[in-house]
């Protein structure tokens, strides 16, 4: 039998042939098979759709078609902002990819003068200052459905409905994949969401005198049918109901409470409004019968079945944080027990709080767990440091003479919770009516809550501000964002349980985080620094409006006493501008020193050992060839 000898060559050749061949079916296949097939190498899973955002995708009712607004050429010039724009672009991406052909995207460049810029202004998208050339930048969505017949590639299809994210925010990178799960969410539902609400605050108005609901609930209407329920016939809560508001809870009927009791335990979302001073409560303090009414609210049984500690006869001050007041002889203070919280004491975790600059409350109560609670407490809204507990007694006595709240003023260096989510297992506050037909006696795993310890956010008087037009109508200007929070409030728990599932993810930056926790703390130290000469402020003026009645009975003896007292300010004001010059030099000294430190490590120290490292390979090398040689 004669073999067949081939050369290497041949069989070189051949082998070449042969991985040619393999490469190009497995592109192929790859291309037809796997096209769907993504993988996410990032380290955090940017790319990964949550399991509710997949839900939503794939119980899509009809077709919707998703536009995407970026001014390209207006951007060319703002890295950080295309950088997002692709972070954005990629994730409707992998929405589309999921949505096996329900969704469908489309990029536009809305050029100066165009019909895509006037388009983008007909569906309401904001523009930002500080293009190229002064050109406006356009970042924003635009998601419309279409009829269920718009299978095909058609785009002459009629939008049935439409909606939009006006611009996509930096900032709010952490909740883009549930800003635009939300979207797609409520242009798939069709009709409002229902909002229950109980109250008794007239927040809806008086029709029959002329009075305007609230304007928070004037908001609330644009965007849910609010139905009001009346506590003293309410015996069940329906299903239809989305999320249920209860404020200022008054001796709330039992029955009343039973039916909120199970409507939680049966995966309902509660929003609670309580207050221990409801300065919106215009019932008598002492009615004809004798009877008094502290214009506090609680839910002692519910709360105590909840694990939540609430006490309606303390209220929360905070000097660092108080909103200036007008009094009736036309001077200003501070009021200790009126507040404005900003992004401080917002949580910035959450989407309910992320994106709010100011909310401003009164006479506000706290939350806190319950010794051997296992609900969880996570803060909306939370004081400063510098803020004490006193009487609800005390604040109503000091409604003439809010100053003296200030006296004795003592922090108990605390972060008390004026609002947050209540998440858990709860137990029903109802065990005795376990026998009753379709009585629960626990909820699931992750019933949820949300708290507020103020009801008077809810009014006009603390957020709003109205003004006449040219035309002599009347306009209104929000001077703190307590409507967006009852809004986004609402928002979050009228969506689906996919909806209330997505959560913050972390953001794409990679931000130094050495330098950031640097520049916090010497940002609390300054901030400190502030607060101290803003009391001191205040206190001079004080002393100086307490001078000023005598002064023209006591003349020049006086005025030298004042101006002693202001010579004395001002030198303890530019001891404290030195200290705060000195604070921030050493920042800068440890930043300059990090920096140092990185640059040695990145340009000097890590090429010195892949050189060393080389070296030493090479030589241990060349030792073993002279060896075998």
């Amino acid at each position: 039998m004669r073999r067949i000898h081939f050369s290497r060559r041949t069989l070189l050749l051949s082998a070449l042939a042969l991985l040619a061949v393999a490469f190009v079916t497995i592109t192929l296949g790859s291309s037809r098979w796997l096209r769907m097939t993504r993988i996410d190498l990032t380290a955090d899973r940017l790319y990964t759709l949550t399991p509710g955002t997949r839900h939503i995708v794939d119980n899509l009712r009809a077709p919707l078609r998703l536009t995407l607004y970026f001014s390209d050429h207006a951007a060319r010039d703002l890295p950080q902002l295309r950088s997002y724009q692709q972070r954005v672009s990629e994730m409707l991406q992998e929405m589309v990819a999921a949505s096996h052909g329900r969704l469908r995207l489309q990029i536009v460049d809305p050029v100066p003068y165009s019909d895509d810029e006037a388009s983008a202004e007909g569906y309401g998208l904001t523009p930002v200052n500080g293009g190229t050339n002064g050109e406006r930048v356009f970042f924003g969505l635009v998601g419309s459905t279409l009829p269920p017949s718009a299978d095909s590639e058609s785009e002459d299809h009629v939008p049935v409905k439409t909606q939009a994210i006006p611009l996509f925010d930096p900032s709010r990178e952490t909740f883009l994949e549930y800003d635009i799960a939300k979207l797609l969410f409520e242009l798939d539902q069709p009709s409002k969401p229902h909002i229950g609400l109980i109250s008794s605050l007239p927040v809806q108005g008086n029709p029959v005198i002329g009075e305007q609901p609230w304007t928070v609930m004037r908001q609330l209407s644009q965007q849910f049918e609010v139905k009001t329920l009346d506590p003293a016939k309410l015996k069940h809560v329906d299903s239809d109901i989305k999320a249920l508001f209860l404020v200022h809870p008054k001796h709330l009927p039992i029955e009343a409470q039973y039916a909120v009791d199970q409507y939680v335990l049966r995966g309902g979302h509660l929003v609670v409004f309580v207050d221990p001073v409801a300065e919106m409560d215009n019932t008598p303090f002492v009615d004809s019968t004798g009877n008094t009414d502290d214009h506090n609210s609680d839910l002692p049984k519910l709360f105590a079945a909840w694990g939540v500690q609430y006490d309606s006869q303390k209220v929360v001050l905070d000097r660092s944080r108080a909103l200036r007041i007008e009094l009736a002889d036309n001077s200003s203070m501070s009021h200790p027990a009126m507040l404005g919280l900003g992004s401080q004491e917002l949580n910035r975790d959450d989407v309910i709080t992320a994106s709010l600059q100011r909310v401003n409350v009164s006479s506000t109560g706290f939350f806190d767990l319950t010794p051997g609670a296992t609900s969880r407490l996570q803060p909306l809204m939370q004081t400063s440091t510098d803020a004490e507990v006193v009487t609800a007694q005390r604040v109503r006595e000091s409604i003439n003479n809010p100053a003296s709240l200030l006296d004795n003023y003592k922090p108990d260096n605390t972060h008390y919770v004026l609002a947050a989510r209540l998440r858990g297992q709860f137990d029903s506050a109802f065990p005795e009516r376990a026998a009753e037909s379709g009585h629960l006696a626990h909820s699931g795993d992750n019933a949820e809550v949300i708290l507020l310890a103020d009801t008077d956010l809810l009014s006009d008087r603390l957020w709003v501000s109205y003004t006449q037009s040219l035309l002599g109508q009347p306009q209104l200007s929000a001077l703190a964002n307590n409507g967006d929070l009852v809004t986004n409030i609402a928002d979050n728990l009228s969506g689906s349980s996919a909806l209330l599932s997505i959560r913050g993810r972390v953001s794409s930056q990679r931000p130094f985080t050495r330098v950031q926790a640097l520049r916090a703390a010497a940002d609390q130290k300054y901030l400190a620094k502030m607060q101290e000469l803003q009391r001191e402020l205040a206190v001079t003026r004080t002393r100086l409006s307490e001078l000023q009645p005598a002064k023209t009975s006591r003349g020049d003896a006086v005025s030298a006493e004042q101006r002693a007292e202001i010579e004395q300010f001002l030198q303890r004001q530019l001891a404290i501008n030195k200290e705060l010059r000195d604070v921030q030099h050493q920042f800068n000294a440890e930043i300059d020193a990090l920096g140092w430190r990185l640059k040695f490590i990145n340009i000097v120290l890590v090429p010195a050992l892949v050189t060393l490292v080389g070296l030493v390979y090479g030589w241990r090398r060349s030792r073993r060839s002279r060896r075998r040689a």
